[in-house]
């Protein structure tokens, strides 16, 4: 496998937030669902998520800058300065032994050759071909989905593709929260020797919403309304993620004026709690091509009740 940093365009000394950045980039480029029909693609999405799975850890990271592990998450075994070492000490070693490669010819050293040593490796180390022995579980993968705003407040369900090429149906909890990670128990990397596999961890971006944000559990929009709905008051629809609701608008109503939907916000918790509510900002606009008898007409009530709009600054012309 390709070393990790190359594959996300990102130098050895790169901060955590840089890989992530690389990373959201490249995989939402190579996403399966945004190329459909193209194997080269889905080749590259999976080659990325492994890169990440390694640099994206901070724990996998260290290990495998150390050179602990490659870049598959599989053990590597004994450095080179390791191996260095034990050679020197067996050409320098206390029980008279020589290292000398198989067939190289040199003087009698006792027989000690490159397997012999290999096996010395995995006596002080327990390990054969450069993997640990015995059963060992799989490495976790990691992954990054983005869901639409109304999905990750309502919940939701989500097919996605795997690394491996398997599709899953992720569940989307209700309330969930840009940058949460959802944890998939046991689909991560196979484990060794019949241990169990890793999991699959999920980080959730949440695409923004064109009308709706977001603040804890409450949601904020602006409605706008007309002169006369603004000024006489009435009954009004304004759409909620949870469908069309009916809004009564209040008598001389401005722009600012906000009006509570209880309970049309993110869910209650599983674990107790209110839901939040959708407050809605009234935006009082002027119709695109007022004619000259509305101007009069306002302009001639203006003059006979000037006024001046709160929080007004300056020196009017």
């Amino acid at each position: 496998m390709a070393d990790p940093y190359q594959v996300l365009g990102v130098s050895r000394d790169a901060t955590a937030d840089a890989i992530r950045k690389a990373y959201r980039r490249l995989a939402k480029q190579h996403h399966p669902d945004l190329n459909p029909g193209d194997k080269g693609a889905e080749a590259k999405f999976k080659e990325i998520q492994g890169a990440y799975d390694i640099v994206g850890d901070e724990a996998k990271r260290k290990r495998f800058d150390a050179g602990e592990i490659d870049a598959t998450g599989a053990e590597t075994g004994p450095s080179q300065a390791e191996r260095d070492y034990y050679r020197r000490y067996a050409e320098q070693g206390g029980q008279g032994f020589r290292y000398q490669r198989a067939g190289a010819g040199g003087p009698d050293t006792g027989g000690f050759s490159e397997a012999d040593l290999g096996s010395v490796f995995e006596d002080l180390f327990g390990q054969r071909g450069g993997r640990a022995r015995g059963p060992r579980r799989g490495g976790d993968i990691s992954y990054t989905l983005t869901v639409d705003f109304a999905d990750a407040v309502k919940g939701a369900t989500k097919r996605v593709v795997m690394a491996d090429g398997k599709t899953l149906d992720i569940a989307i909890p209700a309330g969930l929260e840009d940058g949460q990670v959802l944890r998939l128990r046991g689909q991560g990397r196979p484990g060794s020797e019949g241990a169990p596999a890793g999991d699959a961890l999920v980080e959730i971006q949440v695409a923004p919403h064109p009308q709706v944000r977001r603040e804890g559990r409450d949601l904020r929009s602006t409605l706008p309304v007309t002169l006369g709905e603004a000024l006489g008051g009435g009954t009004v629809t304004a759409e909620t993620l949870w469908g069309p609701v009916k809004l009564k608008i209040p008598k001389g109503a401005n722009s600012g004026t906000v009006l509570r939907l209880r309970g049309k916000g993110v869910p209650a918790p599983k674990g107790g709690g209110e839901a939040g509510d959708h407050f809605v900002e009234l935006l009082v606009m002027l119709p695109e091509n007022p004619d000259e008898t509305l101007a009069k007409a306002v302009t001639d009530w203006e003059a006979a009740h000037p006024y001046r709009p709160k929080g007004s600054q300056g020196v009017r012309q």
